[in-house]
């Protein structure tokens, strides 16, 4: 698609990068011009519990004066935070595809509730160690009230957000309904073109047609997750054949193969692979749980839309399978911890930070005839990404777990584009005039990115911001703001690591496998006045 060539409207035109900077959680940048405030994206952070930490925290903007914001996707590291904007003063428009606030419609009151629990339970914890009570970021309610304020969009079409801007949404592949965002910012004659990749899909999705968006740009924003992954262009048949190769070495007479998955596109993949494999006796017929209420909701959505697709009658199809099974209420969920005969359980969340997977992993972890398959993004200092790194044990609700079980990963139903695939993404929208940010991605998988890219983008054209920088977007290309920014919340070597809870944590176990190999107590006296001489070297 051919663009005129174009110029930097006569106001300043700026960026600040409020989320997933140099991680992959929390995106959320603001768009600002002389006139209007627009932000894309409002996520919550993920990982390490000095990132999440984050959620709690008070914008860095002002929520009131923002006059619209523009949603790629429902996943919630893109969307969790939106109802705490509104809370904290939000008014105006948020803009998503229909597909997208029909997602969001399950879970943002679905991640509402799990802090409320998560929180009430905190609390009764705290009480107990006489700590002050906290309160959730959100509740249920609160999201409730967020879902009044969305406005949903067609694909294709441009649509006015605010004062000499406008949208059009572009299908990303990567979920249903989502979207990179082309943006226009308008002023008399002149204009400036951005685009926002929001998440890509990869050529390998069962479900998701692969992403398009125009060409001929002054600025693009491009996610970064897997910049340094190559999957060596996997088909649908070998997809299917590495899961068939897990499920027959899992299959054991009691045993069990927990998937953690998060909710919405994933649950469904994974659902359908598994129902095709049984129907076509490529493994032994077994029952399959989806022990989630939102992947239950989120299927259920999946399948209104379905003439949206790829492949959408497979989810018709794995949906109404005998032998899968739907967990509603909790004792359905608890009864599962007593079900005998080998079995699958996809369960919520996907790298194991909150929800029901945390309940399943401490029934199976400690368990040689259990297999735990991984098959998303583990974010730093998740419990996903600790398990995945080769753990031996593992602390869940404050309970240490030794770990028996085997654990697998398989990256292939991931949302995210590989390194090829990206890099193909981004010479398909050249020209790039002025510049290209790399987002959403650690600090390994963006340096690799930013090889690939420089090898067709000239030096100095390719910029990696950090959290809560800005720049102003000038033809010749980005200027960073250095004046009139406060101190970032947090520094970059904090962002896509473990901190030291996990270090904590880690330091706990180590000194218990310790204390428990001694040969006799005296010894185990020796280590522990060495540790107390340490802790008293470091007092001030």
């Amino acid at each position: 698609m051919a663009h005129p060539q174009t110029t930097q409207p006569s106001g300043p035109v700026s960026l600040y990068f409020y989320g997933a900077a140099q991680t992959v959680t929390g995106s959320c940048i603001l768009v600002v011009t002389e006139r209007a405030k627009v932000l894309v994206d409002c996520g919550m952070f993920q990982g390490s519990k000095t990132e999440r930490e984050l959620n709690y925290r008070a914008f860095p903007f002002d929520p009131g004066a923002v006059d619209a914001v523009i949603l790629t996707h429902a996943h919630i590291d893109h969307s969790g935070l939106l109802p705490k904007l509104v809370k904290a003063g939000f008014g105006g428009p948020i803009h998503a595809t229909e597909a997208t606030r029909d997602l969001c419609s399950v879970m943002l009151p679905d991640s509402g509730h799990i802090q409320e629990m998560e929180v009430q339970h905190l609390n009764k914890r705290n009480s107990w160690r006489g700590r002050r009570r906290v309160e959730p970021i959100y509740t249920a309610a609160d999201a409730m009230r967020t879902l009044h304020q969305f406005v949903s969009q067609p694909y294709e079409t441009w649509v006015p957000v605010a004062h000499g801007i406008r949208i059009r949404f572009w299908n990303a592949g990567h979920l249903l309904g989502s979207a990179s965002i082309e943006m226009e910012l308008v002023e008399s004659e002149r204009r400036v073109r951005l685009l926002f990749s929001g998440d890509i899909g990869p050529g390998h999705k069962l479900l998701q047609y692969d992403p398009e968006a125009p060409s001929g740009w002054d600025y693009v924003i491009c996610e970064s997750t897997y910049g340094d992954e190559d999957r060596l262009g996997i088909s649908e048949s070998q997809r299917r054949g590495m899961l068939r190769a897990i499920v027959k070495e899992a299959y054991k007479p009691d045993g069990a193969l927990i998937i953690p998955s998060f909710a919405v596109e994933r649950t469904q993949e994974l659902l359908a692979d598994l129902v095709w494999l049984m129907d076509n006796g490529k493994v032994p017929q077994a029952p399959i749980i989806i022990d989630s209420p939102l992947a239950t909701r989120a299927s259920a959505i999946f399948h209104d839309h379905s003439n949206e697709l790829e492949h959408g009658d497979v989810i018709h199809r794995a949906m109404t399978a005998h032998h899968v099974r739907f967990t509603e209420t909790v004792e359905q969920s608890k009864a599962l911890d007593h079900m005998h005969g080998f079995h699958i359980v996809i369960s919520a969340s996907g790298m194991c930070e909150a929800g029901r997977i945390r309940h399943r992993l401490k029934n199976w972890l400690w368990r040689e005839e259990g297999t735990i398959l991984l098959v998303g993004y583990q974010a730093a200092g998740t419990l996903g990404r600790v398990l995945e790194d080769g753990a031996s044990t593992v602390r869940i609700q404050g309970q240490e777990l030794a770990v028996r079980a085997h654990i697998k990963k398989l990256d292939l139903y991931s949302g995210h584009a590989d390194a090829p695939e990206l890099e193909a993404w981004i010479k398909a929208r050249l020209p790039i005039r002025s510049g290209l940010f790399l987002v959403h991605g650690e600090d390994q998988a963006i340096k690799a990115l930013h090889q690939r890219v420089g090898r067709f983008l000239p030096e100095g054209r390719v910029i990696v911001p950090t959290l809560d920088v800005a720049y102003d977007l000038t033809p010749e290309g980005p200027e960073l703001k250095l004046n009139e920014l406060p101190p970032p919340r947090l520094a970059p070597m904090h962002l896509g690591h473990g901190d030291w809870n996990n270090d904590f944590q880690e330091l706990l176990l180590d000194m218990q496998d310790e204390l428990r190999n001694a040969p006799d107590d005296k010894a185990r006296r020796v280590l522990l006045r060495r540790i107390r001489r340490a802790l008293e070297e470091h007092r001030p």
